[in-house]
């Protein structure tokens, strides 16, 4: 089975103490994706032309910006900003919008080859396409192990769960790959786990808010010191310090 290169880095997720494996897998492909981008790889020739042309998302902009290769990013910017800027010149010259009526006004804004290429270029990132490119293998690999292991399974259901994000992104691959029957047990069995951690987190969110209270400053912390992070992850799969 091809999909075998990616069962060791899912069985390994799993196996950590964290509230969502599927988070940490990503969080491994994002700073492998960072420290390729940074390193030799952005004077070759086909990094290079990716990266003019798809440019970097404002989420991963800092963590590029925060290597230590800062020579690095201002060349890959200073191709991508020129290629863009000739691009968008050269498409002004034949995008314009039909005439309207004045009766017309409420239309849905007509799209032409420049803002749809502005569209194109805003919506994509070198790093986010190059995490894509295996990410998407490592929800299918779950999936996989799910149906075929039953040690990953049992491994899945004693995990943290998942974050809610990622909840729904394993349903929709599951919704692919398995039976109508398999399908709506793994969904019971993920929800189920999903709504038994997220629960418990709840309940020791309302602990550290319960802290703040002099009734209970003298009380233990007990598993609460983190749970406004590990509250921020479980609902929205990212959590930056």
């Amino acid at each position: 089975m091809k999909e075998k290169l990616y069962t060791i880095p899912v069985t390994d997720a799993f196996q950590q103490d964290c509230e969502c494996a599927i988070c940490a897998m990503y969080d491994s492909l994002e700073k492998n994706a960072i420290d390729f981008t940074m390193g030799p790889s952005y004077m070759e020739d086909d990094i290079r032309e990716l990266t003019n042309a798809s440019g970097f998302c404002s989420r991963h902009i800092p963590m590029l910006y925060t290597n230590q290769n800062r020579l690095g990013l201002a060349l890959m910017l200073s191709t991508h900003m020129k290629k863009t800027r000739e691009d968008i010149s050269s498409l002004s010259h034949s995008s314009t919008p039909g005439k309207r009526g004045l009766l017309k006004y409420k239309k849905k804004p007509k799209e032409t080859p420049l803002t749809a290429y502005i569209k194109q270029v805003a919506n994509r990132c070198f790093i986010c396409d190059r995490i894509e490119q295996v990410f998407h293998r490592y929800l299918v690999t779950v999936v996989y192990l799910y149906r075929t292991e039953p040690d990953f399974r049992d491994t899945l259901l004693k995990s943290k769960g998942v974050c809610m994000s990622h909840l729904g992104d394993l349903l929709e691959v599951a919704s692919t790959e398995l039976s109508s029957e398999l399908y709506a047990k793994f969904q019971e069995e993920l929800v189920a786990l999903y709504t038994e951690n997220m629960k418990r987190v709840e309940e020791e969110l309302l602990w550290f808010i319960d802290k703040f209270d002099y009734r209970f400053k003298d009380e233990p912390w007990k598993n609460s010191k983190d749970a406004l992070p590990r509250s921020i992850l479980k609902t929205n799969h990212t959590f930056v310090e």
